[in-house]
């Protein structure tokens, strides 16, 4: 997606560490019509696994899943960080190392949401080590519902992620691939 690139080349920063800062236009700052657009171009990509419902984890991945499936008309869900007191047990736990925050975090998701019948679709912002994405997919087995696909905005190549999911044999696109980011550079896949 080429306005997805441009705008990480023009207001992305590369931290170093495979750090890509994308905060003023996806994951704290929020720009509508480039999720919008990205939105529109998952659902088309993923329009034929016939998702009833899109999963991603809070809070960066909301903004691209919920485009995406409004896109789809399929409700979100969105695995949370913290258990809210409206969040009655049981409830579907796992962990997964952040890469931005160094730690690992919890990720919670009522059964009331993701039920046995379901066809899942998970979108993320990043696709990079994968680790986020399987604890939500291991969320989605433990449901016994099916995971029909894997999206993302951004995946940077270089850190493994794909080549740990493709073995899910499940439809995996990312929207942009960048695969470097060695000496301050952010380099695209063509």
């Amino acid at each position: 997606m080429q306005a997805l690139k441009e705008r990480i080349l023009r207001d992305g920063e590369n931290m170093g560490r495979g750090i890509l800062k994308v905060d003023s236009f996806i994951n704290h700052q929020v720009d509508p019509a480039l999720m919008m657009e990205a939105g529109k171009r998952l659902a088309i990509r993923f329009a034929h696994v016939g998702a009833t419902k899109v999963l991603t984890a809070e809070i960066s991945g909301i903004a691209p899943a919920l485009t995406t499936a409004l896109a789809l008309n399929v409700p979100l869900v969105y695995a949370r960080k913290t258990k809210p007191v409206t969040m009655t047990d049981p409830v579907y736990v796992e962990a997964a190392p952040s890469h931005t925050k160094g730690m690992s975090v919890f990720l919670l998701a009522s059964p009331d949401f993701l039920k046995p019948c379901e066809r899942i679709l998970i979108i993320d912002d990043f696709l990079a080590s994968g680790q986020t994405i399987s604890a939500l997919v291991r969320m989605v087995r433990h449901a016994g519902a099916e995971l029909v696909g894997i999206g993302a905005l951004i995946e940077k190549i270089f850190e493994g992620g794909r080549a740990q999911l493709e073995p899910l044999g499940v439809p995996l696109h990312a929207l942009v691939t960048v695969t470097d980011m060695s000496d301050g550079r952010i380099t695209f896949a063509e």
